[in-house]
């Protein structure tokens, strides 16, 4: 990939990331009611779910395109050949050098996974809009394996000053929601997660593929 490359990248990957949470934001705000201790209605049920998504999708731009940029670039810098069995490593150490979270590193791979044999599949490169589809898959499944991690960050973030959950051991808080809840309460909110996380998706994989399928062809003729 050349330099235009990168810089395709990095624009398709800010605007990928403004829509998705210009789109989602209220969906996430209910996901952490539904996880809080205090119950969703007492965490504020419905209510302002739409506040704060205006900076939420300004700060998201700058994040997504260097996420994408740092993604595209260790892609690269790897190359490796597509057909070897090294390429799902390859995508999970992008991922891990765009976001170190365990998220990351289930829903790329799975994705370039499902692109590359969906293009197998049909002898050509997929569309944007299957690569959205691919991308709603791998989120929705990476969704819910990671749920348990994503409750016990609620609770850390949402715990009293001076307990033990405050103090950011995952692993006590995970020990705490097990023990007063069962597997239930690891898997709280996993479907409206799951929802909003297979469309978030769709949406961010296949407005950074659409971008930046776009943004090529418009450097191309400019070039």
């Amino acid at each position: 990939m050349n330099q235009p490359g990168f810089v395709v990248s990095l624009v398709a990957g800010g605007v990928a990331g403004a829509s998705v949470d210009l789109i989602l934001f209220p969906l996430d705000t209910i996901k952490t009611r539904l996880q809080s201790p205090q119950g969703f209605e007492r965490a504020g049920g419905f209510r302002g779910i739409y506040a704060g998504v205006p900076s939420t999708a300004i700060g998201s731009f700058p994040n997504a395109a260097a996420f994408f940029l740092t993604y595209e670039y260790v892609k690269w810098f790897l190359h490796i050949d597509s057909s070897s069995y090294w390429m799902p490593v390859k995508h999970m150490l992008a991922a891990s050098a765009g976001e170190v979270i365990p998220f990351s590193l289930v829903q790329f791979p799975l994705w370039e996974y499902l692109k590359a044999l969906w293009s197998w599949r049909q002898d050509h490169a997929v569309d944007s809009w299957q690569s959205a589809v691919c991308g709603a898959f791998a989120g929705g499944f990476a969704a819910v394996i990671t749920t348990p991690l994503d409750v016990a960050k609620t609770r850390i973030m949402l715990a009293k000053a001076g307990s033990n959950t405050a103090s950011g051991n995952v692993f006590s808080a995970l020990q705490g929601v097990w023990r007063s809840q069962g597997f239930t309460g690891l898997f709280a909110g996993v479907f409206p997660r799951m929802a909003a996380i297979s469309l978030g998706g769709f949406i961010f994989l296949g407005a950074y593929d659409q971008a930046r399928s776009m943004l090529s062809k418009v450097g191309r003729k400019s070039w």
